[in-house]
């Protein structure tokens, strides 16, 4: 394969992408008719306010993926240059050869972006049947990584960096991708290849493979790689190569799971930035689990679900949307559309953890500057009753007086110069913006 100069374009990830993912609703089977439907919806209802990126999960190459569970050793689509193709019984309009071309284009007529998910790696099918990789004399037995395995999925093998046709093979693919006008890649089992805090940063080569195909093939892309937890060690690795990595294991509508993500927030502090974004992972929120044995609505509560977005914009982390979007409630809906608090993912900066106080340090307390010289103050309440919290403002670093808006309730609250204090539900937040007030 003749070799391209790099192209480092415009960052794609300027800011933390926000968008929707069909794992949470639809596992391993989502359909073309549901994708569709569902970029619909956020065209229609959502795109003003920033959302933009349509994802397809897992598997939309096997043609019996039907739920949450992976078919092990299952058959996949692929070309004739070890490359997965979509699934047409689910995606009917890939046929002959056509790929997600269609799907994507129709998704960007909708003035949205369109997005899919990928294994590390190579098929097993293909290495199986050494088919050849695209623009070479090499096949995929040649660069294939027999015991650089998947544990959770058996669809593919590792690809050995150092072999020679490696580059090639995911340049091949990228090139694909950005001929059918794929916007975003979440590339799984790459930040961390077994769910354990203490994993080895194993794919640290493929990472970089598969960046460099990136840069390469001249098609502005956001490069998305999980699952977490990544290791911190590796956060200036991350930031050079792709544009989010996951922080957490798989994020589910657990109040544990949102406890654990304070922690994740706070170690990881000061790594985001243009281009390069730590992902809190997926809003769990509205109808989910549709492909499960529990088809349910979140099990979060109105105030957990307020935390949750609370963290997820201070911290400015990457907003996936997870639930079954045409099924949201007036709730739910409200809940992503508030302009006011999706302001901080791109107006805000300077995001830290103030204190947590009381016996279990159950009181938390997030500040963060936004740019037109305000102030944003988060309160956290992780108790198991409503409580009274108090932020004063030297814990801000901040003197004078300042005009208080309470941005989930979207109303003014007067004047304040000392410190904010407010009651707040268990398990629920309060989000602030601190405005001086002028002089006269």
């Amino acid at each position: 394969m003749k070799e391209k100069n790099i192209i480092i374009p415009e960052e794609a990830a300027q800011y933390p992408p926000m968008g929707w993912n069909s794992w949470d609703c639809y596992g391993t089977g989502v359909t073309e008719e549901e994708v569709r439907g569902n970029a619909e919806y956020m065209a229609k209802y959502m795109r003003p306010f920033g959302w933009e990126y349509i994802v397809v999960d897992i598997q939309w190459y096997a043609r019996n993926a039907v739920g949450f569970n992976y078919n092990a050793f299952s058959p996949i689509e692929m070309d004739g240059y070890s490359r997965a193709v979509p699934a047409v019984n689910r995606f009917p309009s890939a046929v002959n050869g056509a790929g997600f071309k269609p799907l994507a284009d129709y998704i960007h007529s909708l003035g949205l972006k369109f997005g899919i998910h990928i294994m590390r790696g190579i098929p097993r099918q293909a290495v199986h049947a050494n088919t050849p990789i695209l623009g070479t004399d090499i096949r995929a037995r040649e660069i294939a990584h027999l015991y650089s395995i998947c544990t959770w999925n058996t669809d593919m093998y590792g690809v050995d960096p150092a072999k020679e046709g490696a580059q090639q093979y995911y340049q091949s693919l990228v090139d694909l991708y950005a001929s059918w006008g794929v916007d975003y890649i979440k590339a799984d089992d790459m930040s961390n290849t077994c769910f354990l805090p203490d994993c080895p940063y194993s794919a640290a080569g493929e990472i970089e493979l598969l960046s460099t195909a990136i840069r390469r093939c001249g098609r502005k892309i956001v490069l998305s790689v999980s699952p977490g937890p990544s290791p911190l060690g590796q956060a200036e690795h991350l930031r050079r190569h792709v544009d989010m990595w996951r922080m957490t294991a798989d994020f589910w509508d657990r109040w544990d799971d949102l406890l654990a993500a304070f922690e994740f927030c706070r170690q990881w502090t000061g790594y985001g930035g243009s281009g390069h974004w730590p992902d809190c992972d997926m809003l769990p929120f509205g109808h989910l689990g549709i492909r499960s044995p529990e088809d349910r609505w979140t099990r979060f509560t109105k105030d957990e679900q307020v935390t949750l977005m609370t963290l997820w914009s201070i911290f400015r982390s990457p907003l996936m949307m997870g639930g079954e979007m045409r099924d949201n409630d007036e709730w739910t809906l409200s809940l992503l559309t508030n302009s006011e608090v999706l302001r901080l993912l791109k107006h805000s900066h300077s995001a830290r953890e103030l204190f947590r106080n009381g016996y279990l340090g159950q009181h938390i307390a997030w500040a963060a500057r936004d740019d037109d010289g305000g102030y944003y103050l988060a309160m956290f309440n992780t108790w198991l009753m409503d409580s009274n919290m108090e932020v004063q403002f030297s814990q801000i670093g901040i003197e004078g007086t300042y005009k208080v808006r309470d941005l989930w309730k979207r109303e003014d609250i007067g004047t304040e110069n000392m410190s904010i204090r407010a009651k707040v539900p268990f398990h629920g937040a309060r989000l602030f913006k601190l405005t001086a007030r002028e002089e006269k």
